[in-house]
């Protein structure tokens, strides 16, 4: 299924600090640099890390970072505090010695080349951007519970050369966590009409969207997530189907083909799907990567080597 596989290249942030896997660092790194070993590479994006835990990443990884160019540098997305709290000279210029620290292969080759925080006030964002010293990609993170589209103007309106994006919290530890499916529909049309891309975080561990007995609730799959923001970007579902379309439970109402991705009367081709991706659905974190390439061979929908 190779058009499964323009889905998800790249498409998982790994995220194995936080819950509920909640590992410790040594276990996280152990585990990221695995996974860059493995034949499942090509599903990886970044490592989530918090600032404030850079110092413990370095430790940790001293001996897993690549000392030569041959090999893949580790890419990092860097979580700040809110925006609200943060003290972003200090924070900034903690990852701007990183990133001179590990530019250097006797010191393990790693990037951070990305920010995530928190945000659910326009200045905030303005705030964070205009402060933004080093060109660095920039997820804010925003609340979807009431209308979004005054803080995705202020993304949209952001006037610096450095790329913004929205993220969104699709899940959590329990389920008045887990946003409704109306809901996140309105952020990906929001998102859509104001040319802004995003990233997703948290419950996105299975394809299709399911209850979970331990949850005690249910919670989005990224098939679903992912079907949804590229047929809204192609101006393919009204707002009533994409609420639908995240809200199906039923994982045969999606198929794939090596050129088409299809659920129920919508059809997307390879070069659809792609530029969905590029553009629109850029990747989404997850505390385990092994378990939604486990739930995609299940399926058996797993891209062949």
């Amino acid at each position: 299924m190779q058009i499964v596989k323009i889905l998800m290249t790249e498409i998982i942030d790994y995220a194995g600090l936080f819950p509920p896997a909640k590992l410790d660092m040594d276990h996280t790194v152990r585990n990221y640099g695995a996974y860059l070993c493995s034949r499942d590479q090509w599903m990886l994006g970044r490592l989530i890390v918090p600032v404030a835990r850079l110092t413990e990443f370095e430790h940790a990884a001293s001996e897993l970072l690549p000392t030569s160019e041959a090999h893949e540098i580790w890419k990092i997305s860097a979580l700040m505090p809110p925006a609200s709290d943060a003290d972003l000279d200090d924070l900034y210029r903690r990852i701007a010695e990183f990133n001179d620290r590990h530019e250097d292969p006797a010191n393990g080759l790693a990037l951070i080349d990305a920010v995530e925080i928190k945000a659910d006030r326009p200045e905030h964002i303005d705030r964070v951007i205009s402060e933004n010293p080093a060109g660095l990609k920039t997820y804010f993170e925003i609340p979807i519970e009431d209308d979004p589209r005054g803080l995705i103007a202020a993304l949209a309106g952001a006037d610096n050369d450095a790329p913004v994006y929205a993220k969104v919290r699709t899940g959590g530890v329990t389920p008045d966590l887990v946003p409704g499916c109306a809901d996140l529909a309105r952020f990906l049309i929001s998102c859509n009409a104001a040319h802004v891309g995003f990233k997703a975080t948290a419950g996105l561990h299975h394809p299709v969207r399911h209850h979970n007995a331990d949850l005690g609730g249910p919670m989005h799959g990224f098939l679903n997530l992912l079907m949804a923001a590229a047929g809204i970007m192609l101006g393919e579902l009204s707002e009533p189907d994409a609420i639908e379309l995240l809200e199906e439970r039923d994982e045969y109402a999606f198929r794939f083909t090596d050129v088409c991705a299809a659920w129920r009367d919508l059809s997307l081709d390879d070069e659809q799907i792609a530029l969905a991706r590029e553009r629109f659905a850029l990747s989404f974190g997850a505390c385990s990567f092994t378990e939604p390439i486990d739930d995609l061979k299940e399926l058996d929908i797993f891209p062949a080597d």
